[in-house]
């Protein structure tokens, strides 16, 4: 016969019934305290299914203006088994007349609502161990992984008991120490800076908690544009220390760049080419002379101690992205996001029906990321082919792919446009009945048009839910993939590589 104390215990789920009876009473006695508890408290988070029913009751009956008490509430609970189980309606006037004090109430449903998250981790637990143990072929351990983070991202943001009002004296504060803080800055700008004048000016820097699209058609320097303000913010990077010993960033950024399309190591060779004025394609062959390599080393140095992270991982779900940001600015800090590009990130691949679902909830997911870790998350973007069926080949809004998400949940939109890309690839030729002084002037225009867009970009601002819109010129040199500051039309001011 085997010994009792070697049979496995029986753990019944966290509950706690009495501050579930205190609660339901002290909202019977006064229906004020519902109030007070229903901005996170749900049916569902009564460990006793009646005690849940009687408070969706009470929610009803209150959201409509309505008295909910012992005798308002006996006409629904009448035929209830539950209830019945408990003691019937009486049991309704006893939760009513047990009541010591209501002013524990909030309090009581603190506790109830805790107790219903330990039994979610308790089920969520369970699940992962089961799904290891029947491991499903097409489904990567790292899936599984990757799917349990955003159920416990899911279970720590829905129903939180923190936040609520705040009064605009403290909101105020705030504001005035961010418009200081704009003031003290050598560029006056109250978000991480650019290192491109014209579009700071416009942006007034990258500001936190916004998420940013920077989007365009193949070839146009979406990624070139990415990696020049990533580096920008990296090399502007100056820590300043508080009266209270904290260190905060005073200028600049450390970075995050979420590489999906390329690997780390062409991310790093088209900075360096940049940084030292190189074509990159001279780097990767060797064709370089013994003083572009000296240029070449120079430059590494520089670029060596820049806080500027890579990450290449192929195919990132939003929960790994979440992740991994997270940990970063635990370790290191972390000032400015940049993902490239969105339409290769992957979704939690629990719920979405559909591609146009799934880029929601990555639009979502980077905004919420903006919004949790307080700082800026610029995210490339593809553009659908519509454009080039126009003969301005300038993007609009309705130009992005899933479009509806994408421009709902951004707050700044950008596309960049180099017209020099199109102009040389629509030399005119001569029609056949025109004759050659027609010709001759339309394909001086066309030289004209050529010469004055030539080593020029334009970054239209299509959306800013702070600042106005409009169209930034930049320079672009195309051998180095790099953009800088055009000052005027035969002049241009580099950013400082």
């Amino acid at each position: 016969m085997s010994n009792p104390e070697d049979l496995p215990t029986f753990r019944t789920p966290p509950h706690n019934y009495e501050a579930e009876q205190a609660l339901l009473g002290a909202i019977l006695l006064n229906n004020r305290t519902f109030e007070r508890v229903s901005e996170y408290l749900r049916p569902e988070h009564f460990a006793d299914p009646t005690h849940g029913r009687v408070f969706a009751a009470c929610a009803k009956l209150i959201e409509r203006g309505q008295i909910a008490n012992p005798v308002t509430l006996t006409t629904y609970f009448q035929h209830d088994g539950g209830l019945e189980e408990l003691g019937g309606t009486p049991y309704l006037a006893q939760l009513a007349n047990a009541v010591v004090s209501i002013i524990d109430a909030e309090d009581y449903a603190k506790l109830i609502h805790d107790l219903h998250l330990r039994r979610e981790l308790i089920e969520l637990g369970e699940t992962m161990v089961n799904q290891a143990h029947a491991p499903k072929i097409d489904e990567p351990a790292m899936d599984q992984i990757g799917r349990a983070e955003a159920q416990l991202y899911e279970l720590a943001t829905t129903g939180q008991t923190e936040g609520g009002f705040e009064t605009f004296g403290q909101v105020l504060v705030e504001a005035v120490k961010q418009a200081e803080s704009a003031h003290k800055r050598q560029g006056k700008l109250s978000g991480v800076p650019t290192g491109l004048i014209d579009l700071d000016k416009k942006l007034g820097g990258l500001h936190p908690s916004d998420l940013l699209i920077l989007a365009g058609r193949p070839s146009m320097g979406k990624t070139s544009l990415a990696t020049n303000i990533a580096y920008n913010a990296a090399k502007a990077y100056r820590e300043e220390v508080d009266a209270l010993g904290n260190k905060k960033a005073a200028d600049g950024g450390v970075v995050a760049f979420f590489s999906l399309e390329m690997s780390s190591e062409q991310l790093a060779t088209r900075i360096l080419a940049e940084a030292a004025e190189i074509q990159s394609h001279k780097i990767r062959q060797g064709e370089m002379s013994n003083d572009e390599f000296e240029k070449l080393v120079v430059a590494a140095q520089e670029l060596h101690r820049l806080p500027l992270h890579i990450d290449d991982t192929p195919a990132l779900s939003i929960s790994s992205v979440r992740t991994r940001a997270r940990r970063l600015k635990r370790q290191q800090g972390l000032h400015l996001i940049v993902v490239d590009y969105l339409q290769l990130l992957r979704g939690s691949g629990a719920t979405a029906e559909s591609r146009v679902q799934e880029v929601s909830e990555i639009t979502r997911g980077l905004k919420a990321l903006a919004k949790e870790l307080d700082l800026p998350v610029i995210a490339l973007s593809q553009l659908s082919r519509a454009v080039e069926q126009r003969e301005d080949k300038r993007p609009q809004l309705s130009d992005l792919r899933e479009s509806g998400s994408i421009e709902q949940d951004a707050d700044v939109v950008m596309f960049v446009f180099r017209e020099q890309y199109y102009l040389e690839r629509a030399e005119p030729g001569q029609r056949p009945d025109e004759t050659p002084e027609k010709y001759n002037e339309r394909h001086a225009k066309w030289q004209e048009r050529c010469e004055e867009v030539w080593n020029t970009a334009e970054v239209i601002i299509a959306k800013q839910r702070h600042g106005p819109v409009g169209t930034v010129r930049l320079a672009f040199h195309g051998e180095f993939t790099k953009f800088g500051n055009l000052m005027t039309d035969d002049h241009y001011e580099e950013p400082g590589f």
